[in-house]
C-alpha cells in the first residue's frame, strides 16, 4: 500500500477489486486514510502477468499490506501461504475480517512492522516478497536488504516506489532488475537475487 498524492482517475474511493483467480471481482474496502491508496489495477495486472497467473504452492509475504490487494491477489491465484503484515491496527482488523469472509486458509494477518517481518524470514524461504511501503518514508532500502536474504532461488521481490531503482542502487543489495513499469507516479519493479537470476 503506497502513499501518493493522487488516486488514479476512475477508481472509486472506497474499494478495489481482486483481478484474477478464485476470488476474481471480490471487492476490497479502501479505508479512509490521508494519501493512502492501493496498487493501481493496471500495475497489479501487469505484475501477475510477469509472474504467471498460477502461483500454486508459492510462499508469499506482503510486508506493507494496506488493503491487502497484492497479498490477496497472490492467494487468489493459488499461493500456499500469504502473510499480510500491517502496522495500522484498523487496517489489520479489516484484513482479518476479509480473510475470514473469504475463508482464506492460506492467508495470515499479522499486525506489526513490515521491515521487522522481512528480517524474521528464514533465509531463502519466500517465493514472493511484496514491498510497497509509504512513498514518503525511508523504508525502501532496509526492506529490500531484508528481502534479498529471504527470497528463494528463482523467487521474486516486487518493489513499488515513487522513483526507479536502477543497477547502482540494486547491485550493492545483491539484486537485479527483472522487469520495470512506470504508471503515473508509480514505478513497479520485479527483482531477483543476482545469483538466482533466471529467464522467464
Amino acid at each position: 500500500m503506497s502513499r501518493a498524492p493522487n488516486r488514479p482517475a476512475g477508481k472509486p474511493a472506497g474499494e478495489v477489486r481482486i483481478i484474477g483467480g478464485q476470488w476474481r471481482r471480490t471487492r476490497l474496502p479502501v479505508a479512509d486514510r490521508p494519501g493512502l491508496r492501493p496498487t493501481p489495477d493496471r500495475v497489479r495486472e501487469t505484475l501477475f502477468n510477469w509472474l504467471g497467473q498460477d502461483l500454486t504452492g508459492w510462499r508469499c509475504l506482503d510486508a506493507f499490506a494496506g488493503t491487502g490487494a497484492l497479498g490477496f491477489e497472490a492467494a487468489s491465484r493459488g499461493a500456499a501461504s500469504v502473510l499480510l503484515v500491517e502496522g495500522d491496527a484498523g487496517l489489520a482488523a479489516q484484513l482479518e475480517s476479509l480473510r475470514q469472509r473469504l475463508q482464506a486458509a492460506s492467508v495470515r494477518v499479522q499486525r506489526g512492522d513490515g521491515v521487522a517481518a522481512l528480517r524474521q524470514c528464514a533465509p531463502t524461504s519466500m517465493d514472493l516478497l511484496l514491498i510497497d511501503p509509504p512513498f514518503g518514508g525511508e523504508l525502501f532500502a532496509p526492506a529490500l536488504q531484508a528481502a534479498a536474504l529471504a527470497v528463494a532461488q528463482g523467487g521474486f521481490i516486487y518493489l513499488e516506489a515513487p522513483e526507479a531503482w536502477g543497477e547502482e542502487r540494486l547491485a550493492p543489495l545483491g539484486l537485479v532488475l527483472h522487469r520495470h513499469l512506470k504508471a503515473g507516479a508509480v514505478h513497479a519493479h520485479l527483482l531477483q537475487r543476482s545469483e538466482y537470476t533466471i529467464n522467464k
